[in-house]
């Protein structure tokens, strides 16, 4: 991690539950910054290798802070700490029993809240970037909470059941967005994929495919969405 970047891991306690959180912020710029929450994928954590190509590409170079939670059966919220496959099929079968949505939109917000309280964080300018999982529960949020003025979504379709809740909450959800896809995907297939796009009632979204699978993006992927947030958090209004 860059000198440049200063991070900070705290729970946030809420009346029912502690939620393992962390925060990236850069030394120096102008306060306060905007923000980017970031929502790891199905078989990691908030300090995983995804969530980190994020940090590193926004804290320090264009003086975004980053914020991520872990989610349901990840990081700090088991008592044996595990990724990877394991972890990704225990998710998996959570999702098919609900997936705890509501609770983690709960956690979200609740994490939002914080860290918009604190005087380094402009809530005027806050982005979402969620793949796979992230794009699970980004798309209940998005619909639940207006603070959020952009998001990166993809590589998660209603091909994956259950699906209604997703079908419904991306017809409120009207914020410019991006949705990546992967030519190779084999959790999700392109009409799922292209089908949950197709409800957003965003006048302002694009769908883009790379090659590959399903896996972390890297190379041009993750340099279109790190510029699409980059430019949406600069433009949003303060």
């Amino acid at each position: 991690m860059s000198k440049g970047i200063q991070q900070h891991e705290w729970m946030i306690r809420t009346s029912s539950k502690t939620i393992p959180a962390v925060m990236w912020v850069p030394f120096g710029g102008d306060r306060p910054y905007p923000l980017a929450m970031v929502c790891h994928g199905g078989s990691g954590h908030k300090t995983s290798d995804l969530v980190l190509d994020v940090v590193n590409a926004l804290v320090e170079p264009f003086k975004i802070a980053v914020l991520a939670i872990d989610g349901p059966l990840h990081g700090a919220r088991r008592t044996d700490f595990k990724e990877g496959l394991a972890v990704r099929d225990e998710f998996k079968d959570l999702w098919s029993r609900g997936g705890d949505i509501d609770a983690m939109v709960e956690d979200w917000r609740a994490a939002l809240d914080d860290v918009c309280s604190r005087p380094e964080i402009n809530s005027a300018r806050v982005a979402w970037y969620g793949i796979s999982m992230g794009t699970a529960y980004g798309v209940p949020l998005l619909a639940a909470d207006t603070r959020i003025g952009a998001a990166v979504l993809g590589m998660w379709g209603i091909c994956r059941k259950p699906s209604e809740r997703l079908e419904k909450d991306a017809e409120n959800i009207h914020i410019p967005v991006l949705f990546q896809t992967k030519s190779e995907d084999q959790s999700f297939t392109a009409a799922g994929q292209s089908a949950l796009f197709n409800l957003l009632s965003s006048s302002q979204k694009r769908i883009v495919n790379y090659p590959g699978g399903h896996s972390d993006p890297k190379g041009d992927q993750l340099k279109e969405a790190m510029e699409f947030l980059r430019l949406h958090l600069a433009h949003q209004l303060v």
